[in-house]
């Protein structure tokens, strides 16, 4: 199991994606939203997996969370059990300092929503906030995969 500390912020603009070094398709549903064990099913080009994540502490900013690789047809069969809806997103991976930026772009239900989410190895670590970088959303339940879906 490893701990998950991480920021989440809206974007502004589309500069991040000529700074990006790389971005995949992700699509993800979920067989549990419940925020105590949120179960996770997503395909990201051409690799699957299973994630749990468990709230901290009662943080939203770091979680408890287990990944599993799946086979990408096991995912597809996962996927069309889950609770209704999808997440539809292009991945871009935008590197600021010494961090590398998840910037995701909302598609479908979602579209025009940019969120950058940002990792670190422990809770107060310092990054750089690249120019790009909106209001932090990081305790905004409303902006979390699994309401996304709603």
């Amino acid at each position: 199991m490893a701990v998950e500390t991480e920021h989440k912020f809206l974007v502004n603009g589309d500069q991040f994606i000529n700074q990006a070094v790389d971005k995949t398709e992700i699509t993800q549903t979920y067989l549990s939203t419940d925020p105590v064990r949120i179960v996770r099913v997503r395909i990201a080009g051409d690799k699957a997996c299973l994630t749990i994540k468990s709230i901290t502490e009662g943080s939203m900013l770091s979680r408890k969370e287990w990944e599993f690789p799946l086979d990408p047809e096991v995912a597809r069969e996962l996927m069309a059990v889950s609770i209704p809806g999808k997440i539809l997103k292009t991945r871009y991976y935008v590197p600021a300092g010494k961090h590398m930026f998840e910037v995701d772009l909302f598609h479908a239900g979602n579209e025009g929503l940019v969120i950058a989410e940002v990792e670190l190895s422990e809770p107060g670590e310092h990054f750089a906030k690249p120019d790009w970088l909106g209001r932090e959303v990081t305790d905004d339940p409303a902006y979390y995969n699994p309401n996304l879906i709603k």
